[in-house]
This record gives structure tokens, C-alpha cells and sequence, in this order.
């Protein structure tokens, strides 16, 4: 039986039009937005204590990567989609796997991206 509460997904992004872009994206995805995080030690507050059902992290976040706040995430169980300019080729090896949307990315890939990380959350995604 679908959720009727809304997907609660971080958006961490220092480039304010490409926040605004993303937060539109995903309000009309219907999910409701956290943040958004334009810095690393806020994107991390929001990470340990904020009920999260995803997040869209930008990979390199006012000259700071953005990894811890990814793996205290996963701990958390929370699903990551990183956002970069660099590709998959720019992240960890411990990412490996994890979906990266290449920017500039369209609302398509967007919405496909996230549909398939809030695939098994316990939000409604009807609109997707």
C-alpha cells in the first residue's frame, strides 16, 4: 500500500541557480525538499538528523568534497545520487555504483535517476 507522505530528499549544491533548478525538479517529481546545503558542514547537519529518504549531493561543494556527508548517508540507509561535472570516473572507489547524474542533466534523467533511488523508500513516489 503506497505512502501518502512525501519523499524527503537533501539537495547539496553551492551554485544557487543550480539549486533552484534541482529544487524545482524535484517538487515537481513530488517529493518535498531538505536543505538546500550550500556548504559541507551544513549539508552534514542535515545528514545525521534529518529524516531523509534521499539525497542529490553535488560532488564538489564550495571547493569540499562532498563524501562524508555521502557515507554518513548510506549509513544511514539513505539512497545518494551525485551530481558532477567529472562523471563516475571522479568518485571513490567505494561509490562505485552509486548513480551520478553527469551535469548538466535533464529533468528526464533527474526524474529517472530518483525514481530508481526511492524505488524501496517508504514515501509515496505516485507522481514520479
Amino acid at each position: 500500500m503506497p505512502s501518502d507522505q512525501k519523499c524527503r530528499v537533501l539537495i547539496v549544491e553551492d551554485e544557487a541557480m543550480i539549486s533552484m533548478l534541482i529544487e524545482d525538479m524535484v517538487q515537481d517529481f513530488g517529493s518535498e525538499i531538505v536543505g538546500p546545503a550550500s556548504k559541507v558542514d551544513a549539508a552534514m547537519t542535515l545528514a545525521l538528523k534529518e529524516p531523509l529518504d534521499a539525497a542529490i549531493l553535488d560532488v564538489n561543494v564550495d571547493g569540499e568534497a562532498v563524501f562524508c556527508v555521502a557515507d554518513t548517508l548510506l549509513q544511514r540507509g539513505v539512497s545518494v545520487i551525485f551530481a558532477t561535472g567529472y562523471g563516475a570516473r571522479g568518485l571513490p572507489d567505494r561509490f562505485h555504483g552509486t548513480p551520478v547524474l553527469a551535469k548538466p542533466f535533464s529533468y528526464a534523467d533527474l526524474a529517472a535517476t530518483l525514481k530508481t533511488a526511492l524505488a524501496d523508500a517508504p514515501c509515496d513516489t505516485a507522481s514520479a
